[in-house]
């Protein structure tokens, strides 16, 4: 094979430096160093091996780049090329003759002064990668009239590259069709194809599917999750319809799909918190989560039965990370987090990856539902096929949330995550909070809130409200408490014409007490019914209970009324529950709510005296048309 061309330091021979400077060599000094003189005339000593020869065109442009990125057949042929001119090269310039280069491009089918050309280049070089084709100096350019690549090119930005994602066929029939209008010469619809191919992936992708799509593709992740330094420092919150049918307790019969909402530490990739409920995600299914998450889990998993896992996850996270959902928007989360020196934080629009962490745990979590619970849905129909996800369903909500802590603590935080360097999220947990003694600090055990209750209560919605003789009125029933008679009237404190407002938390789960907050003793008043005979109702079966009753036509609402429908429409639900899912559902979620109220039933509060004498009550007016957590301050 041919050797590459040695580099001869002679004097008088051209050379250059580094930076490309020219010299001319005047003499040799020793084997490493040589006199130089530039081009003004000034000499200098340079090192030889710092120096390059003064290269010929097809030496300086011979270069393909990287190897491996030359096409298999492209190569195989330069190789071949190559073996047929290694005769002639040994030879030498002067020795072949001209019959020896005849003959052997009449062997390759080439003409003579192909092969001329090709021993020049592989002399000269004596690199194979010289024998590749050569690309068209004129390759890309366009050779229609300017009259039909106009049209070509308004037919892609008008027809192609829109969301309308009209095929390529259909834009060069199109194209076609406009040039025989304007009598020009229709191209081949290969030429169109061409023309689209050429256009850039990410741009056809933008203008076809969407920013988000062509981000989701081409937008490159810079590095980690921004921030997730430690446990804690970034807690990531979401919601997903969850992949199993339940049933419930007393029929055994199918109530439809719970969503799951999910608290998940971004640093260690443990799970802080979890809610799960038949009720639609909101506002009070994530401030549930969120006090979950803060609070430590022992009597959690006391309720639960649990005594042999640990969950040792607790502590105020500084970062909440949500996507763009409007809970953080109003005024009852964004107070509570800021009261506690929390940042809500909203995914970047049209940036999934930056919900990639509990997207992936979502994934995770339902393939596991898949696998192991009978009664999925799986994820899609398809994958569904003909499997009967109502007819084997078996598990109660209550059984599926007891299934999913011990899958939550015996399995996933067990298992070796990726995102951890392999490491489990138990022991990523540890190490961020002990660190190891050389590369990581230990962040500290994470300090708990003092006053648990009252953190339950700062996630719970609020409304304001003002006392009366009554007491507090809220959703046209009355509360009472003796604890309210200094502020029955109470004026505002920057006005002496308007009625003072007074902040009141409810749980729509159980409207049997509000929790009014004293402003001078900064604590939580339970206010119960003003008639304690009243049974236990949720928001939403008295807002549809008052539905019911204007659908009657009822000239007014009071609350004896909406009691007395609460105890029919629960009757019914009863008698009927066997023969709709609805009912069954809503007889379920009473259930539900039954069991979240001793999550605030040991509330930091003043209690109500027993002797509560109350002032004359006063029928509400209160019959507005009213939607689910309509009255929460979201703004």
């Amino acid at each position: 094979m041919a050797t590459l061309p040695l580099l001869r330091l002679l004097p008088g021979a051209v050379v250059y430096d580094s930076e490309r400077q020219r010299y001319v060599i005047v003499d040799l000094l020793n084997v490493s160093m040589v006199l130089v003189e530039d081009d003004q005339g000034r000499r200098r000593a340079k090192a030889a091996v710092m120096l390059t020869p003064d290269l010929t065109p097809t030496q300086a442009n011979h270069s393909h780049g990287d190897l491996l990125t030359i096409p298999r057949d492209e190569w195989e042929r330069a190789c071949r090329i190559a073996t047929a001119l290694q005769p002639l090269v040994e030879k030498g310039r002067h020795k072949r003759t001209r019959d020896e280069v005849k003959a052997l491009a009449d062997q390759l089918g080439k003409h003579q002064a192909t092969v001329y050309r090709w021993l020049i280049d592989y002399e000269s070089t004596g690199l194979v990668s010289c024998l590749l084709r050569k690309i068209r100096k004129d390759k890309g350019d366009k050779h229609l009239d300017p009259r039909v690549e106009a049209i070509i090119q308004t037919c892609i930005e008008t027809l192609y590259l829109t969301n309308q994602c009209r095929t390529a066929a259909s834009t060069a029939r199109e194209v076609q069709s406009r040039c025989k209008k304007e009598n020009l010469p229709p191209p081949d619809p290969n030429t169109v194809r061409s023309r689209i191919l050429a256009i850039d992936d990410s741009l056809r992708m933008r203008k076809r599917e969407g920013y988000k799509a062509a981000n989701e593709r081409y937008q490159p992740i810079l590095g980690n999750f921004p921030g997730a330094d430690f446990p804690l420092a970034v807690v990531q919150i979401d919601h997903t319809p969850m992949d199993v049918i339940v049933v419930d307790e007393v029929h055994r019969l199918p109530i439809g799909r719970p969503y799951l909402t999910l608290a998940i530490d971004v640093y260690s990739k443990m799970v802080v918190g979890f809610y799960i409920s038949l009720d639609p995600p909101g506002a009070l299914s994530t401030g549930l989560c969120i006090s979950r998450a803060i609070l430590s889990k022992e009597t959690y998993l006391q309720q639960l039965g649990i005594d042999d896992l640990e969950w040792p996850c607790w502590g105020v996270m500084r970062t909440i990370h949500t996507d763009n959902a409007k809970e953080f928007r109003g005024t009852m989360l964004g107070r509570a987090a800021t009261e506690y020196g929390i940042i809500p934080q909203r995914r970047p629009k049209g940036r999934p990856q930056y919900g990639g962490h509990i997207e992936r745990a979502f994934r995770t979590y339902m393939s596991e539902v898949h696998n192991e619970i009978p009664g999925t849905t799986f994820s899609n129909p398809k994958k569904r096929r003909d499997y009967d996800s109502e007819g084997n369903a078996v598990m109660t909500l209550d059984a599926l949330e007891f299934w999913f802590t011990l899958f939550l603590l015996g399995v996933f935080h067990q298992r070796p995550h990726s995102g951890n360097e392999g490491r489990p999220p138990t022991v990523q947990w540890e190490l961020g909070i002990f660190g190891n003694g050389s590369t990581v600090l230990g962040r500290g055990i994470p300090a708990r809130v003092p006053d648990e209750d009252k953190l339950r209560l700062d996630f719970l919605p609020f409304v304001e409200r003002t006392v009366q003789e009554y007491g507090v009125a809220f959703e046209c029933v009355e509360y009472w408490s003796d604890a309210l008679r200094r502020f029955i009237h109470a004026k505002a404190p920057d006005s002496q014409k308007m009625k003072r407002l007074f902040v009141c938390r409810y749980d729509p789960r159980d409207l049997s007490r509000l929790w009014f907050f004293d402003p001078e003793s900064k604590v939580y008043i339970e206010l119960p019914y003003r008639n304690l005979t009243r049974p236990s109702i949720s928001l939403w079966e008295l807002r549809l209970a008052k539905k019911q009753l204007r659908e009657e036509s009822m000239s007014s609402t009071n609350e004896e009324l909406i009691f007395r429908t609460v105890d029919r429409m629960r009757a019914l639900v009863s008698s009927e529950s066997q023969k709709t899912k609805a009912a069954r559902r809503l007889q379920q979620r009473q259930k539900g709510w039954k069991k979240q109220r001793k999550e605030t039933a040991a509330a930091p509060v003043t209690p109500a005296p027993k002797s509560a004498s109350a002032p004359t009550p006063s029928t509400s007016s209160d019959t507005d048309d009213f939607l689910p957590f309509d009255d929460i301050r979201e703004v």
